[in-house]
C-alpha cells in the first residue's frame, strides 16, 4: 500500500468576521489517499492558504519540494518513518512554524489511513496498553460581544451551560487587553480581574475553571501582579499571560504566583518544548496536535512532559477532526487530566458545528475511549463541499491554489 494522492482544502464560512477571535471560521484540511482506495483527513489551526502552499506548491529544486510531492509513495504504516522524512528533507522551508503546522496536518491524515489499514483506533496503535475507558475535555468558551458588558454577559450564559451540560472544567477565554484583544477592546486589569469572579460565581466552587489571558502582559512583573489577586478563585491554571518568547520571563512569574502557568498551543515540534518546559519553567504544556507537528510530535511531546513532572493539556480549536486527534493523544497520556474541546453548541461557527457527520459529544463531562478505526470521525460532504466553495468564491479568490506536481483532488 502507498499514498498516491494528497491534497489540501482551504474552508471558510460564509459570515467570516475578520474582527472575531474565533479562528474555528476558517480550516485547512488535508486528505490522502491510497492506491486501495483509503483516505486520510487532518486539519491544522493556521492560516488556510498559507498550509495549502506548502503541501500542493510546485518545487524548482530538490531542496524546495512541496510536503505534498514527498508524501507520495510513502507507505502510511509506518507514520514515524514518514514523518522524519517529511521534517529532514523540508528543512529549507519548514522545521518551524507554518511549515511544521502543515505536517502536522499530514502527520494526523497518515496516522488516520494506518488504523483504518490496521482496523484498530489511533490509540491503540500507539499504546496498546494504555488504561484509560474515557477521557476528559474542558469547555472551552469564547464570548462574542463588541463592549465590555456583552462580553462578560456571553461568557457567563456560556459558562451557565458547561456547568449544565455536565462539563467538569471550563475555560474562560478573557480576551480583553493585549494584541489579540477582541475587537480591539483594550480593557483594565481590573476588569480582567472582575472577569474572573464572575467566572467563578457562575461555575460555583466544584468546577476547575481556567483562564485563557491571549498574551496580555508584556513583562512578567506586571502578570505576577494580577495574577496574584486572582489566587483567591483557585485557578487551574492561567494560559499564555506573556508572549512565547518570553521564557525567562515565564521562569520569574512561575516563582511569582501560586497559579500553575500553562502555554504552548503556537509552538513547533518538541525541541521548541523543550525550551518552554527547561527554560520557562511552565507547570502544564498545551501542544496543539496539528501545529506541533501532528499525532507524531504530540505524543513525544506528552512523553517528554511526563518525565518532567508536567501535565500536558492539549489545545484544540477546530472541528471535530482535531478533537478526535486530541482525543487519542488524551488516551495515551497519563499525564494528561483534561484536553481543550470547542462545544458545538457555544460555537458560532457553522464550520465547527458541522464539519463531521459523527461529532463526538461528551457524556457526563467525558468522552468514551474511541473504537472506531483511524481518528474515527467521518467527513459531512456536504458541508465540506459548501465552505470550500465560498473559499473559492467569496473574498478569497486570489488566494484560491490549484493542485500541482501531480497533486490531484481526491473525490
Amino acid at each position: 500500500m502507498y499514498i498516491d494522492r494528497v491534497h489540501c482544502d482551504v474552508l471558510v464560512v460564509p459570515d467570516c468576521d475578520r474582527d472575531y477571535c474565533d479562528t474555528a471560521q476558517d480550516n485547512a484540511v488535508v486528505r490522502i489517499a491510497t492506491n486501495t482506495g483509503l483516505v486520510g483527513i487532518g486539519e491544522v489551526e493556521s492560516n488556510p492558504w498559507v498550509i495549502k502552499a506548502l503541501i500542493e506548491s510546485p518545487s524548482s529544486s530538490a531542496y524546495t519540494r512541496s510536503l505534498g510531492e514527498l508524501l507520495l509513495n510513502e507507505d502510511p504504516t509506518d507514520p514515524e518513518a514518514i514523518w522524519e522524512r517529511l521534517y529532514r528533507e523540508s528543512f529549507l522551508v519548514g522545521r518551524r512554524g507554518a511549515g511544521i503546522c502543515a505536517l502536522g496536518a499530514l502527520d494526523m491524515a497518515v496516522w488516520d489511513v494506518f488504523g483504518q489499514a490496521s482496523a484498530q483506533p489511533i490509540w491503540r496503535l500507539l499504546d496498546s496498553q494504555a488504561g484509560k475507558s474515557t477521557v476528559v475535555p474542558y469547555a472551552s468558551l469564547l464570548p462574542t460581544g463588541r463592549t465590555l458588558d456583552a462580553y462578560r454577559d456571553s461568557l457567563l450564559a456560556k459558562a451557565h451551560w458547561a456547568v449544565e451540560a455536565g462539563f467538569r472544567a471550563v475555560k474562560l477565554e478573557i480576551l480583553i487587553r493585549g494584541p489579540f484583544a477582541q475587537y480591539g477592546l483594550q480593557q483594565s486589569n481590573d476588569a480582567i480581574v472582575d472577569l474572573v469572579a464572575a467566572g467563578r460565581a457562575a461555575v460555583g466552587p466544584d468546577i476547575d475553571l481556567i483562564v485563557d489571558v491571549g498574551y496580555c502582559w508584556t513583562d512578567w512583573q506586571e502578570a505576577a501582579q494580577v495574577m496574584r489577586r486572582l489566587e483567591k478563585h483557585h485557578l487551574f491554571f492561567i494560559e499564555t499571560p506573556l508572549m512565547p518568547d518570553d521564557l525567562d520571563g515565564y521562569a520569574k512569574l512561575a516563582e511569582a504566583t501560586a497559579i500553575p502557568i500553562a502555554a504552548g498551543e503556537l509552538l513547533q515540534t518538541r525541541f521548541e518544548f523543550a525550551e518552554l518546559m527547561d527554560r520557562g519553567n511552565v507547570a502544564v504544556v498545551q501542544p496543539d496536535v496539528g501545529r506541533v507537528g501532528g499525532i507524531t510530535e504530540a505524543v513525544r511531546v506528552a512523553k517528554m512532559a511526563r518525565q518532567r513532572g508536567k501535565l500536558v493539556v492539549p489545545h484544540c480549536w477546530k472541528s471535530g477532526i482535531g478533537i478526535a486527534a486530541s482525543t487519542h493523544l488524551a488516551m495515551v497520556s497519563p499525564n494528561c487530566p483534561y484536553f481543550e474541546f470547542l462545544p458545538a453548541v457555544t460555537s458560532e461557527s457553522t464550520l465547527r458545528r458541522d464539519l463531521v457527520e459523527n461529532d463526538p459529544v461528551p457524556v457526563d463531562g467525558q468522552l468514551p475511549a474511541p473504537s472506531l478505526p483511524g481518528l474515527g470521525v467521518k467527513l459531512n460532504m456536504t458541508a465540506f463541499e459548501r465552505f470550500a466553495h465560498f473559499a473559492r468564491v467569496g473574498g478569497a479568490t486570489e488566494n484560491d491554489f490549484e493542485a500541482t506536481q501531480g497533486l490531484t483532488a481526491i473525490g
